[in-house]
């Protein structure tokens, strides 16, 4: 926005709110990931820019951001001793020194914390940044040779790292993790086993309830042959009257 003062200040927002996937910086409009683990292909993101003038003007435009995941046996993690919000609003300067530092291209698979919850992506001091380096022929760089490059130039990475987070950084290097199950394979897994435990739930209360109701049938019958048994035995005995029952009872008993 050419124009001058809050004119021509802009912030900038995501319109479909995709906070969940990615955020955006409100002041210089730079995108980065939230979390895509386990996704894959293009996202649509809707960015609008907003100036702070009197009436205020927009514009929106479209990124396309593609998620692409490697199976590469070149990945190598670098560890960071930062937190992982703060490393990936800083991610592309976090690139521009590997970069520049290894001499080869540096593409970012992904940036992640080895804290398992969520709300860990706030508070955790370790942050993995897994990358792959690529050289002048757009050809993979063997693993080992990234790792002796990073290792040799360690305190150089560190010294420009510090200017960018304003603290002191450390670097090590971590073995790239085995590629885990997808959230939608867990999720399929998961629902397999509740739908397993509650076919089972209900078979085992069906068979429980059949089996209450035959044995209280059965009680139900010997009551009544006690009975029988009984009016039979008593057959003969004096009513309240002090009369003796006739045989008209036996008849109805049989009956």
């Amino acid at each position: 926005d050419p124009d001058a003062g809050e004119n021509g200040r802009l912030l900038y927002s995501l319109v479909n709110h995709q906070s969940n996937e990615f955020d955006i910086d409100e002041n210089t409009g730079q995108v980065f990931t939230v979390s895509v683990a386990g996704k894959t292909g293009t996202f649509y993101l809707e960015v609008q820019a907003t100036d702070q003038g009197t009436s205020r003007l927009t514009a929106r435009t479209t990124v396309n951001v593609t998620v692409d995941p490697s199976s590469s046996n070149n990945i190598v993690v670098v560890v960071l001793n930062e937190m992982i919000n703060t490393v990936e609003r800083n991610i592309v300067e976090v690139k521009r020194v590997l970069e520049d530092k290894l001499a080869w291209n540096v593409y970012i698979v992904d940036v992640y914390s080895n804290e398992f919850e969520r709300k860990a992506r706030s508070s955790t001091d370790v942050t993995c940044v897994k990358i792959i380096t690529f050289d002048e022929a757009n050809q993979e760089v063997p693993a080992e040779d990234v790792k002796r490059k990073l290792r040799e130039q360690k305190s150089n990475i560190e010294i420009e790292l510090e200017k960018i987070f304003s603290r002191p950084v450390t670097t090590s290097i971590e073995a790239a993790p085995a590629d885990s199950a997808s959230p939608e394979l867990i999720a399929t897994i998961v629902l397999s086993v509740l739908l397993a435990c509650s076919l089972i739930g209900f078979l085992v209360y069906v068979a429980f309830t059949i089996e209450r109701k035959r044995k209280r049938e059965q009680q139900y019958l010997i009551k009544q042959r006690a009975e029988i048994a009984e009016g039979i035995d008593n057959l003969w005995a004096s009513d309240k009257n002090g009369s003796v029952k006739s045989l008209e009872k036996l008849e109805h008993i049989n009956n």
